[in-house]
């Protein structure tokens, strides 16, 4: 009888980690089954090429947020973070902030696409370089910097732009956000792409096993001679530059720079990067499980509205999935550990 118990107990710790390592994907394809029955035009290639467009930006920047969180870091910024790149870029695009409501090609014709491309990437990697400055110098924990952070950079874009939008920029721009190559958005390559190249940093360099350990236990990475406050400072460089990287595509998309951009970004890429498995207190987790994370986010957003589910339902949906997420890993992982 003893053996049919450790046997039971053997096998409820096998499904428990089967759940951990691919319980996000399980749920994912669920998801996607349970759309399509309910609207079979869900998986029609327009729809599914629209969800890989509608993730891109949110996903581009959990990329960078995963980094953080691995050091048991936080990052509430990067939506402010995103409208002030955004708002750079388009100051350089246009060469100004003049005709900022001027949807003429004619006068869109400023520094061009790669200096605000770059414009943008330099801000948002110089911001997440701050405020990693203020979390290892000022010793403020993370949560109360970038706290701060949301606030200051909404106000810069609200004074760059005076409050309006920033409208018009050339073809060669918004190719970024609107183009196709072969049928695939151009948002999605840029994402895909970012993300193999984050999963080579994180798995395959010394860099990555250097941020897998401070988030393990960050006094004892210190004592093993790693430079626990430079790794700390820059993943909020590396979240900062996909921030800048995002604000880029998603003007191009839009065809504009807002200052309300990236309101309640924070929510969507924190639950993508949890979702996927990666750990909050620090030390667990993959590029992998993110992307995953962030293509279910995109998926039930997409399915709420095509069932006509009100955007504020959509909030509350994925508020409660992000919560019971954490509280389902934590539950498998002290089954996994018993």
């Amino acid at each position: 009888m003893s053996t049919t118990v450790a046997e039971d107990q053997r096998s409820g710790v096998n499904v428990a980690r089967l759940l951990v390592s691919f319980g996000p994907l399980i749920f994912l394809a669920a998801l996607m089954v349970v759309f399509t029955v309910m609207k079979p035009s869900f998986i029609d290639p327009i729809n599914l090429f629209n969800i890989t467009r509608q993730i891109s930006i949110t996903g581009l920047i959990a990329l960078g947020m995963t980094f953080v969180i691995l050091t048991a870091g936080i990052d509430l910024s990067v939506g402010s973070l995103l409208a002030f790149c955004g708002m750079v870029a388009a100051v350089v695009a246009k060469g100004g902030a003049a005709n900022t409501l001027s949807l003429d090609p004619s006068q869109a014709a400023g520094y061009g696409w790669l200096a605000a491309l770059l414009a943008a990437i330099v801000v948002g990697s110089a911001c997440g370089g701050i405020q990693g400055l203020a979390i290892t110098r000022l010793k403020v924990p993370p949560f109360v910097v970038t706290l701060g952070g949301l606030t200051i950079f909404r106000g810069l874009t609200l004074t760059i732009s005076n409050g309006g939008p920033i409208s018009g920029f050339d073809a060669s721009m918004r190719w970024f956000g609107t183009g196709l190559i072969g049928p695939v958005p151009v948002p999605a390559i840029i994402f895909i792409v970012a993300a193999i190249l984050c999963h080579i940093v994180l798995r395959y360099t010394r860099y990555g096993r250097a941020v897998y350990a401070v988030g393990g236990n960050a006094e004892a990475a210190r004592l093993s001679g790693l430079r626990v406050d430079r790794v700390l400072v820059s993943v909020y460089v590396i979240v900062g530059f996909f921030a800048g990287l995002a604000a880029f595509v998603l003007s191009a998309r839009l065809n504009s720079s807002e200052a309300v951009a990236g309101i309640g970004y924070e929510l969507t890429v924190i639950s993508a990067v949890v979702i996927g498995g990666t750990s909050l207190f620090g030390g667990v987790g993959s590029i992998t499980g993110t992307v995953v994370g962030a293509a279910l986010i995109g998926v039930l957003q997409n399915g709420l509205q095509f069932n006509n589910v009100s955007s504020y339902t959509q909030s509350i949906v994925i508020g409660l999935i992000l919560v019971l997420a954490v509280a389902f890993d934590r539950w498998l992982k002290s089954r996994v550990g018993r």
